[in-house]
């Protein structure tokens, strides 16, 4: 989850790293640093705490030379201290490399370095691989074959940037994170994520697991178990602008604001080759983790409800537990297409013999290039780490590979509503803004919603708890007086989802089972009846039930932003969460 750059070419390399490290802060934030090489050898800096503010007191630009590598911390081994910040370097102070993943049997190769004399300073599992790869050079015929030799000894995942001093080449080992290669002219980059490229280039190479590159500042070679790889060179359709904030406080801020037209071109996706594969299957498997998932229990109740085709959801990480071996179809739901446990169990279908389907934003992705069938969903960079338009736009997507399915007599153009009742709810979305503005104060919170609601509910409290630190969890509406309605009492919040669907009159009693024991009820609703019945309230654009997933979740996206921003949080980088988790 960490992010990652390098850079070689004509450019001050500080610059170019600084600045996509920049772009990449959504991917770990709690400590950063860069390393260049010039005349002077290799020279670095690094602390703890945000990117501008290490910047503010240490001066990355001070850096010479125009070769360099950088990344921004997510933390897994070893605390948010400087010792623990990347770049790691060996004992010689010449090799140095940053890393993104987890090396499982990074505490035996501890021990047999220890032994070997070697000394370390951090507890990271990074510095392991410096000191590894130093071991190594002293009988490798040369610094790849050393490389090559050390990463033979990893146990874990890894995407390692790695330079050392008395060569002009960057080289680059791929075990599960992603990594990309950027080709400038005169120029090369690599990176974790498309945003950091997109100011000097827009040809990239996905490199692939197995992967050992060697790039200089006008060529490059790519080997995999020691023999030459050719790799395709995709055009990136994104644009810098794309992931600029535009004018707008925050990138949560402008994404949800771009929802309406992303809908629209999500639903001209081409679902065709995942449709071939669903055509006929009774039985079909959904694995996605965190936001993707409740996006998968929409397709669920789709399928489900109006086709009678049995569908499972599962989490991820419970892939390997829950599945009976025997899916002949799984569809995978990852943003990124590069989530670790998604990726594992789509890894663990196809040795089933099963037949995946990958949902995803990101063409070229490890997701996109391992599904036998992949739909984009083009919601463009995302770049808050809470996921908002990537739910909407997953949802599109689904529901129109639901609808293209045979039996369905749903009619798609009916979603199309779904971009109108966007734009209406966010040119009033200074009435979220003040319904923020009085629930602010309260500390705990419940979502409830039936039918096609419900996920929506499920989003809207993640998206709460995770930019606002509050307490706040969802349940279908009917499972309150299974347990949940003991917590209900004064000054505990209960919002309600209470669409004019079949399922209104059933939720507006759950809502006076809450209103009966003191809750602050309140309802993002078009019925007057479930209005009247709540302290608060936002009146919904009336939709069809097949818009109501996408619909609703809006102005729950935006009451968590207005609520995080009241209580001075920063909604595009909460605490202790990064984008893309690429570990399991």
């Amino acid at each position: 989850m960490c992010g990652i750059i390098g850079y070689i070419g004509y450019r001050k390399a500080s610059e170019v790293i600084f600045k996509g490290l920049r772009k990449l802060e959504y991917r770990g934030y709690d400590s950063a640093g860069i390393a260049t090489v010039s005349g002077k050898g290799i020279s670095a800096i690094k602390d703890i705490g945000r990117i501008d503010d290490i910047h503010a007191k240490r001066n990355f630009l001070q850096l010479e030379g125009s070769m360099g590598i950088g990344h921004t911390r997510w933390a897994t081994h070893g605390g948010v201290t400087q010792k623990n910040a990347h770049p790691h370097t060996d004992s010689t102070g010449k090799i140095y490399l940053v890393h993104n993943g987890v090396i499982e049997n990074f505490e035996s190769l501890r021990t047999s370095l220890s032994r070997k004399g070697h000394k370390f300073v951090s507890e990271t599992d990074t510095e392991v691989i410096a000191h590894l790869v130093e071991e190594e050079c002293k009988s490798a015929p040369d610094f790849g074959k050393a490389l090559s030799n050390a990463v033979a000894k990893l146990t874990g995942s890894w995407s390692l940037v790695c330079m050392h001093q008395g060569e002009e080449a960057i080289y680059l080992s791929r075990n599960g994170p992603p990594l990309i290669l950027g080709i400038g002219k005169g120029e090369m980059f690599c990176a974790s994520d498309v945003p950091a490229l997109l100011d000097y280039t827009k040809r990239v190479i996905y490199i692939e697991d197995g992967d050992l590159v060697r790039f200089t500042r006008d060529s490059y070679s790519i080997t995999n178990g020691g023999k030459k790889a050719e790799r395709k060179v995709h055009t990136v359709a994104w644009t810098a602008k794309m992931a600029e904030k535009e004018g707008f406080a925050h990138f949560m801020l402008k994404e949800i604001h771009e929802q309406g037209g992303k809908i629209r071109e999500a639903l001209a996706a081409d679902v065709s080759g995942a449709v071939a594969l669903l055509r006929g299957q009774q039985n079909i498997a959904v694995v996605a983790c965190g936001t993707s998932y409740y996006t998968g229990l929409v397709f669920k109740q789709l399928l489900q409800s109006r086709l009678s085709v049995n569908c499972d959801v599962i989490i991820g990480s419970e892939f390997s537990y829950a599945r009976t071996g025997k899916e002949k179809v799984v569809v995978a739901i990852s943003q990124s297409g590069e989530t670790a446990d998604t990726l594992s169990a789509v890894r663990l279908a196809k040795k089933s013999g099963a037949k995946t389907i990958g949902i995803t934003n990101v063409t070229g992705s490890s997701l996109w290039r391992e599904s036998d069938a992949c739909v984009n969903i083009a919601a463009g960079p995302e770049i808050a780490v809470v996921a908002t338009k990537s739910f909407t736009s997953q949802v599109a997507v689904l529901t129109k590979i639901a609808l293209s399915l045979p039996g369905s007599s749903d009619n798609l153009a009916t979603l199309s509503e779904a971009s109108e009742a966007i734009e209406q709810i966010l040119a009033r979305s200074g009435e979220i803004e003040a319904l923020a503005e009085k629930l602010v104060t309260h500390n705990d919170f419940f979502f409830i919603g039936r039918s096609l609601s419900f996920p929506s509910a499920l989003e809207g409290a993640l998206k709460l708890k995770e930019i606002t630190y509050l307490h706040a969890e969802a349940y279908a509406a009917g499972e309150l007086k299974h347990g949940p309605l003991s917590l209900l009492q004064k000054d505990v919040v209960v919002v309600a989802l209470a669409p004019s669907d079949s399922s209104l009159p059933k939720i507006i009693s759950n809502m006076s089972e809450c209103r009966a024991r003191d809750a602050l009820l309140v309802a993002f609703s078009d019925s007057d009846e479930a209005i009247g019945k709540s302290a608060l309230s936002f009146r919904m654009p009336s939709v069809q039930p097949l818009a109501i997933p996408i619909v609703y979740a809006v102005p729950l996206q935006l009451l968590a932003y207005y609520m995080a921003v009241k209580m001075k949080k920063d909604p595009d980088k909460p605490r202790n969460l990064a984008k893309s988790v690429t570990v399991e």
